[in-house]
């Protein structure tokens, strides 16, 4: 090896030397803290609040009169003098059935009454000669009685004929087939020329009035039983009838713009759906609604003051599935209680169990602590905790 490879070497080993001594003459380096910093959460006070009992509940509209327009008299059609699917008005003629046998049997029944008026009229004045010739002996007691039940027979005879006239005239009119209702007409189940029957009570057509229009509604019985028992409890406060108003949405998702009114609730369970039927009435000027729609309806069935409503962060659910949320103890631990939330109201969770009123819960920062940590709560409402949200 060489002088200067030798000096090489001895200068590089003095220069390594000399930086583990001046990093050693910097001392040593400043231990870390080994407690964590308290985390920061942000946090809501639990409040009573008046919530709306509110339901949505599936359902069909149903028409508000249906009539079906039968044949009350046999005979031929002569005529439809209605349009299909055109608004009809109460007593507007609709068929007519030939009525030439109709008009010959009132004619019939007509002359069957002035014959049985004339045979009155015959034996009231044979009844009246009697009873003044008994009185001079000139006729026997018989003879009047006779007379007499003549009489009676023949006012029989006159009160059987007009009822047979009635009943002809009644006939006649029926050849001449009205709609009972307004309403919208449905297809002609008959043509001109076809025959109809009594017996068969044919039907002719519908006609079906769908302004105002119903809508059945069908609520599971349970649901039923759990509003009668916090109404018992006096946790719900139901409203009245006339104070419910429902609201529609439609097959495609659309808002119907007009509120309803409930008009009533069964009493019935349907044995085989386990539900009972609520019906609400809607107005429905531009016939919008159609019999049979399937829409669903939301209604107010009253108002829980003893309520919590909750922002959504609050709220999560546990693996079983049980709705779950973080609470700031007195001494500032979180602990978890499992909470009654079914449903929302906008974008608060309603809480009708498992919180107590001036908790605090947290809404933010709860995915970094965990129950029985020590926290730091932040009022969701002071310029803090707005700060940081914005």
């Amino acid at each position: 090896m060489s002088s200067h490879e030798t000096q090489h070497r001895h200068g590089a080993c003095l220069a390594a030397t000399l930086a583990v001594l001046a990093l050693a003459g910097c001392g040593p380096a400043p231990h870390a803290s080994s407690t964590p910093p308290t985390p920061e959460v942000t946090v809501i006070t639990a409040r009573r609040s008046s919530v709306p009992v509110s339901v949505e509940l599936p359902g069909r509209t149903a028409a508000y009169l249906i009539a079906q327009v039968r044949a009350r008299v046999d005979g031929i059609v002569q005529q439809r003098t209605f349009q299909e699917g055109a608004d009809v008005k109460a007593n507007q003629t609709l068929y007519q059935i030939d009525p030439a046998p109709y008009r010959a049997a009132l004619n019939s029944a007509l002359a069957g009454l002035q014959k049985a008026e004339a045979n009155l009229a015959m034996t009231t004045a044979q009844a009246d000669r009697y009873q003044v010739l008994m009185t001079g002996n000139a006729v026997s007691k018989q003879a009047y009685d006779n007379a007499v039940a003549a009489r009676k027979q023949a006012a029989a005879d006159v009160a059987a004929g007009k009822a047979a006239v009635e009943m002809a005239r009644l006939n006649l009119g029926y050849t001449e087939v009205v709609s009972p209702i307004a309403g919208r007409s449905g297809i002609s189940q008959v043509t001109q020329g076809a025959y109809v029957q009594t017996s068969a009570a044919t039907l002719l057509t519908t006609v079906q009035q769908i302004d105002p229009i119903y809508v059945d509604l069908s609520q599971a019985s349970a649901a039923g039983l759990q509003l009668r028992r916090d109404v018992a409890s006096g946790q719900v406060k139901l409203n009245g009838l006339d104070q419910t108003r429902v609201t529609l949405t439609l097959e495609d998702g659309t808002q119907y713009p007009l509120t309803g009114k409930l008009q009533f609730s069964g009493i019935t369970v349907d044995p085989a759906t386990g539900s009972v039927t609520v019906r609400a009435i809607f107005p429905n000027p531009k016939f919008v609604l159609l019999p049979g729609m399937f829409v669903r309806a939301r209604f107010e069935q009253g108002v829980n003051d003893n309520a919590y409503l909750v922002p959504v962060p609050g709220v999560s659910h546990n693996p079983q599935g049980q709705a779950i949320a973080l609470v700031v103890g007195p001494d500032n631990k979180v602990v978890q209680r499992t909470i009654q939330a079914q449903k929302t109201l906008g974008d608060k969770w309603v809480v009708t169990g498992g919180l107590s009123e001036g908790e605090r819960i947290i809404v933010a920062g709860g995915q970094k602590v965990r129950p029985g940590m020590l926290v730091q709560a932040v009022d969701a409402r002071s310029p803090a905790a707005l700060a940081q949200a914005e």
